[in-house]
């Protein structure tokens, strides 16, 4: 498996680790959005997954772009938005 240089692809390597982490830590999200806690809680999963996605990107894309952050914003927290929290 190469390192991907293609910045669609990144984005969308990105979208997939964070839709994993959300998926496979459903009630860690949805106490952490319940009680903004959420990136205390899932601080392991989130540098796991950013190592991964570091691991595969083209070094001048990662540092060019924040396809990690927007994915975890866009997948994470807005798929987690229908949770009562005082955050929105």
């Amino acid at each position: 498996m190469g390192v991907v240089k293609d910045t669609d692809v990144a984005r969308r390597i990105a979208r997939a680790v964070v839709s994993d982490i959300a998926l496979y830590n459903a009630k860690k999200v949805e106490e952490g959005v319940r009680n903004d806690t959420l990136f205390d809680l899932l601080k392991e999963e989130i540098e796991e997954g950013q190592g991964y996605y570091l691991s595969r990107v083209d070094p001048e894309i990662a540092k060019s772009t924040n396809f990690f952050d927007q994915a975890l914003v866009d997948v994470l927290l807005m798929q987690a938005r229908h949770v009562p929290s005082k955050i929105w």
